[in-house]
């Protein structure tokens, strides 16, 4: 596994159990460099993060909790929001208090590894793991690395339109997504619904005469749309007291590719709380680490939806 990934991911794996079940492990943890995660259990009154590591507590001095630029000042929110947290950290030394040695550790120097070495060698179109940290109405922040953050804006979590990101996603939700751009600052952003599958992919689940479930997310004077998967919706005829949020048995009246069109009409619709499509993606993330286009549109089409990395 790529020791770069999202704080969480490393945590239950062998090699992280060898390094943090032992104050012998976190010396060789020391000598080999390595990034290792545990969970942060307090900060204390300076400031300064306590890393619960098998029988020992480790320290994160309050400046080694984050790589900030030159010049920025961490805000103190940035340290308490890590308690409760698995962190990535390398451990830089041993101190002895009285009878205790405490390891001392730095989240920076892990993320400041991260940023050279896997960070900046990022490209757009490459496929890389993320985990939501949290949500707003423009997006998702997901970290992408050692506690890195990255932004998954709304208009990439899928092609069905949703008016918030938790139609669709969580805080601590693992996800996949593709590398979108990098700006001249070197900010990461990514979009993930290059790899929920094109309207073909999607379609070909349905068949002319199926009645299945969807989401209502607009409510038109013409219409209906509802959802099918996260990356395909449906225009269904209008009909009185149908509300967005809401599930909704539909009847696949047609489907019309060329058009990139499903005809729909709703047969029975109930109130749903925090209804979600499941998310599945149509690239194998085993085998496939990069792409360099994606066409979102049926042959065809007169309309032309894709993107280019």
């Amino acid at each position: 596994m790529n020791k770069y990934m999202p704080e969480g991911f490393l945590s239950k794996g062998s090699r992280n159990y060898e390094y943090s079940s032992s104050a012998d492990g976190l010396h060789r943890a020391l000598l080999d460099g390595a990034i290792v995660e545990a969970p942060v259990v307090l900060c204390d009154h300076k400031m300064n993060l306590h890393v619960r590591i098998g029988a020992l507590t480790g320290i994160i001095p309050k400046e080694e909790v984050c790589l900030t630029k030159d010049g920025e000042q961490l805000k103190d929110i940035a340290i308490l929001t890590r308690v409760g947290k698995t962190v990535s950290f390398k451990v830089t030394g041993f101190e002895q208090k009285g009878d205790t040695v405490y390891p001392i550790l730095s989240r920076r120097e892990a993320q400041r590894e991260c940023l050279e070495c896997y960070i900046k060698a990022l490209a757009p179109g490459d496929i890389i793991p993320a985990r939501v940290t949290h949500v707003e109405s423009f997006g998702a922040f997901v970290d992408i690395g050692c506690g890195i953050i990255s932004l998954l804006s709304i208009d990439s979590i899928s092609v069905s339109r949703i008016a918030h990101p938790e139609e669709r996603i969580s805080a601590g939700d693992c996800l996949y997504t593709v590398v979108k751009s990098i700006d001249d600052r070197g900010r990461v952003f990514v979009s993930m619904r290059e790899l929920l599958g094109n309207w073909e992919e999607n379609a070909a689940r349905f068949t002319e005469g199926q009645t299945v479930r969807g989401i209502v997310r607009s409510v038109e004077s013409y219409g209906i749309f509802v959802e099918l998967t996260p990356n395909l919706a449906g225009l269904a005829e209008y009909r009185d007291n149908v509300k967005t949020g809401q599930c909704a048995a539909v009847y696949i009246k047609s489907i019309i590719p060329e058009k990139m069109k499903i005809k729909l009409i709703i047969i029975d619709h109930t109130d749903s709380s925090r209804l979600k499509t499941p998310i599945e993606y149509f690239v194998d993330t085993d085998k496939i680490s990069h792409i360099n286009s994606w066409t979102y549109s049926p042959t065809g089409s007169n309309k032309i939806i894709e993107s280019i990395f």
